[in-house]
């Protein structure tokens, strides 16, 4: 007799005296199964019929393999396993009223959903970590799908440059809180879905006590430390998570955390560089882009509420708006993980600030330009704020403004007013006779970054009168130009 541990999603674990894994002993899967039974008598009426056939709408997973269509008696096992139930089943729900039949009534009709799969989206709960592009798609369409409570986690507001793409809120929005803007918006939506509010900023120190309970957790987040966070609380909390990511022209889908599956650090062990994964707003993004992936994030929810199709655990589905292109890629759990492997070594939280910002490795490229070994930036960084900057023009100052930003970005705002030239950062090392090393020269950007390191670089080449202006156009435009447009 083999043990067998038998992983339960949230949603039955009332049935297990609230525990996530059942121990059982087995010699094959129909076995194990009859053992659940014994055992587990209001569990097992969850997952078989009258009969001992699984449930059409409950997916079992035998060490990671899909076992649902194979012959249970048939299945051996002859050493310690795991069996896992997905996806979380909310089961019990009354009857829908006859307003619910006629909101939900082209979902009804399909026969892979049904009334039973309506009363399990109402009896679900799902947590969405972002109001922003990917998080207002999915929102919406679980609201709209009937999705009996959603949480909302953002500590932002919302902002003018938000709006072409977070279609959760609109212009009389601008400078409320996102999440009472969402609220108020799923609500007119839905009248009977339940929305809660969490206007905080997730992250270890909160993660763990806002995540637990949900059924599913919809990531629609824009940064490695809070995706990290979610990931590790996901796994560590036994929450299956639908995972989603854009830049640019380009998405990401994917299911993690669900059990048997891999989860977001088997797939990206460790952060990339900062200098290699600009955000959103500095490289930009195509609107409709997290419409697309945020709507597949909330189709993997649904699916994973109701049981219905395959979702997208262990495959990474792979979005190319600008070639109009899919691709499905297989990824498979790494043993090795840290935190969902065979022997994981992460049990808690961490600082997820910290482990971004140290897995940046020294030797992987920081910046587009070779710096000489041994060379050091003169302490402190040669720098001026946006006052500074002002304060140097109106004394008449001789300086010189260089826009490293791409043309694009340029075209949006500009200091031209000022004498500003474009040099993007790409031609910059072409174009070094252009820069005056005599004259001081100060290099901004969108937030003062990406002109940080075309200064170290210009200082290295023996440009000693090369500044930056921190906080960048941005800042300018904060502190000193309010009428000029921030991006």
């Amino acid at each position: 007799m083999a043990e067998v541990r038998v992983h339960v999603p949230a949603p039955l674990r009332s049935h297990v005296a609230g525990e996530p894994t059942i121990l059982v002993e087995a010699t094959s899967l129909h076995m194990a199964l009859g053992a659940v039974q014994a055992a587990y008598p209001a569990l097992a009426d969850r997952l078989l019929t009258d009969d001992g056939r699984v449930r059409p709408y409950v997916n079992l997973f035998l060490n990671g393999r899909d076992v649902r269509l194979l012959e249970a008696d048939k299945l051996t096992i002859d050493q310690p396993a795991d069996l896992t139930i997905v996806p979380s089943i909310a089961g019990g729900a009354p009857d829908l009223t006859r307003e619910e039949r006629l909101r939900y009534h082209r979902q009804l009709i399909l026969p892979e959903l049904g009334l039973e799969g309506q009363q399990r989206l109402r009896a679900a709960s799902v947590l969405v970590v972002g109001a922003g592009g990917l998080g207002s798609p999915a929102a919406l369409y679980l609201a709209a799908a009937g999705v009996g409570r959603i949480g909302i986690v953002d500590g932002d507001i919302v902002e003018l440059s938000n709006l072409h793409r977070q279609i959760l809120h609109d212009t009389t929005s601008v400078g409320t809180r996102k999440t009472t803007s969402a609220k108020a918006r799923l609500e007119e939506l839905n009248p009977d879905v339940e929305v809660m509010e969490i206007p905080r900023r997730l992250d270890a120190s909160n993660a763990l006590e806002i995540l637990d309970g949900w059924d599913v957790v919809v990531d629609g987040t824009d940064n490695f430390p809070t995706r990290y966070v979610i990931n590790d609380a996901c796994v560590l909390l036994g929450i299956p998570l639908a995972y989603g990511a854009i830049f640019r022209f380009d998405g990401q889908a994917s299911v993690f955390a669900a059990s048997g599956g891999p989860c977001y650090r088997c797939l990206f062990r460790d952060p990339p560089p900062a200098a290699l994964a600009p955000s959103c707003a500095e490289a930009g993004v195509l609107g409709a882009l997290p419409g697309i992936v945020g709507s597949i994030q909330a189709t993997e929810t649904i699916k994973l509420i109701t049981g219905m199709g395959t979702p997208l655990i262990g495959r990474l589905l792979l979005v190319d708006a600008l070639g109009g292109e899919f691709r499905s890629l297989e990824i498979r759990r790494d043993p090795a993980c840290v935190v969902c492997g065979d022997t994981p070594t992460l049990t808690d939280l961490v600082d997820f600030e910290a482990f971004c910002a140290e897995s940046l490795d020294v030797d992987e490229p920081g910046a587009p330009f070779p710096i000489p070994a041994g060379f050091q930036l003169p302490v402190p960084f040669p720098a001026v704020d946006a006052l500074e900057l002002k304060e140097m023009i109106d004394r008449g100052k001789r300086l010189v403004l260089v826009d490293v930003r791409d043309p694009a970005e340029h075209a949006m705002s500009d200091l031209a007013n000022l004498g500003a030239i474009s040099l993007p950062m790409e031609e910059l090392e072409e174009r070094l006779e252009e820069i005056d090393p005599l004259v001081e020269t100060i290099l901004f950007c969108r937030t003062g970054r990406r002109s940080m390191e075309a200064v170290e670089f210009l200082h290295s080449r023996g440009y000693a009168r090369v500044l930056n202006l921190s906080g960048g156009i941005n800042g300018w435009a904060r502190d000193v130009d309010p009428n000029l447009p921030t991006y």
